[in-house]
């Protein structure tokens, strides 16, 4: 008998990324991705992109190395909040309650059993344009910015784990995300898993951690909706020195639009050129790659990806030398 669903947690609220050339980093997301910042406070930066609701969904915060700071989810309800904050307490990762953030009000803290550190949160400030940036189109939160080619909405993150069907089952079991696709190999190991709580394909992504690491950022991940952007910003990254690690090309798992690039302070980025496809069957069954299916699961068309890709993460591990 299967599991009666959990539907406590909402979305993906927002993402705080480590930078050691915040400066820089700043630049690469307002003045290339078109992103708003939206204040400031210590040593870090909030932004959010124009479709975004919320105070923010990216924080930069200036550190010594790359990496990722924390990940936050927002609650379906205050009740289901709690309901959520018992189950992560009990399963042992749960931490402690924090008074809030800019942009949100009290947040729990809990860890996925690799480490990697997030919360979850019910009360949240919804952004207020200044009235020259607000919008005719009453759907749109602000004006379309004018500069670079700006990203309409935060959309995943992807995260390198030492064991993908422990992390996943971890936020299956406490947290009732859903499995949507998965890399299965020939010795039954699970590669990577691509799992989401709304009908997005994925909001969350585990990958085996090829250099043994533990709790590391692979990337994050902001949408267009339209891949002709990709060209657009492709053509901008490569004027202003931003090399492109892969694409523009498409994946045959979620089947996304997509381009990879580094940004300045080390943190890999992806920008989505449409939405792939989205899941609102209630019974949907997870869509297996198997290891002979995997050129064409990894790469559907393009160029394939290059081997830093499966490596590199923040914060950064050396390869083991031969």
């Amino acid at each position: 008998m299967s599991k009666e669903p959990i539907f406590d947690v909402a979305q993906l609220a927002h993402v705080e990324i480590y930078s050691p050339k915040p400066d820089e980093t700043l630049w690469f997301f307002k003045e290339l991705l078109g992103m708003e910042e939206t204040t400031r406070q210590g040593q870090s930066v909030y932004l959010r992109a124009y479709e975004d609701f919320y105070h923010h969904t990216l924080k930069i915060t200036e550190a010594k190395e790359p990496g990722m700071g924390h990940v936050a989810w927002r609650a379906s309800s205050e009740t289901a909040l709690e309901r959520r904050v018992q189950a992560l307490d009990a399963s042992g990762y749960g931490q402690k309650w924090i008074d809030g953030d800019l942009g949100h009000g009290a947040a729990y803290q809990f860890v996925t059993p690799d480490g990697h550190q997030m919360e979850i949160l019910w009360d949240v400030e919804y952004y207020q344009a200044p009235e020259e940036k607000k919008s005719q189109l009453l759907s749109r939160p602000q004006k379309k910015p004018l500069r670079g080619v700006p990203v309409r909405r935060l959309d995943h993150v992807n995260l390198l784990a030492s064991d993908v069907t422990e992390n996943r089952s971890f936020l299956m079991d406490q947290l009732g995300f859903r499995l949507r696709e998965n890399i299965v190999m020939n010795n039954q190991s699970e590669a990577a898993a691509w799992l989401s709580v709304s009908p997005l394909v994925h909001e969350l992504a585990f990958m085996g951690d090829q250099l043994g690491g533990r709790g590391r950022l692979h990337h994050l991940c902001y949408w267009y909706g339209y891949p002709q952007h990709l060209s657009d910003i492709a053509d901008i990254f490569t004027e202003n020195g931003i090399k492109i690690e892969a694409g523009p090309g498409k994946h045959g798992v979620s089947q996304a639009y997509f381009l990879y690039v580094v940004e300045p302070g080390g943190n890999r980025v992806e920008l989505f050129g449409d939405a792939g496809y989205l899941i609102f069957d209630p019974a949907w069954q997870p869509v297996t790659w198997k290891e002979e299916q995997l050129e064409k699961g990894i790469i559907w068309y393009g160029s394939p990806l290059p081997a830093e890709f499966f490596m590199y993460g923040t914060p950064v591990i050396e390869p083991a030398k031969v």
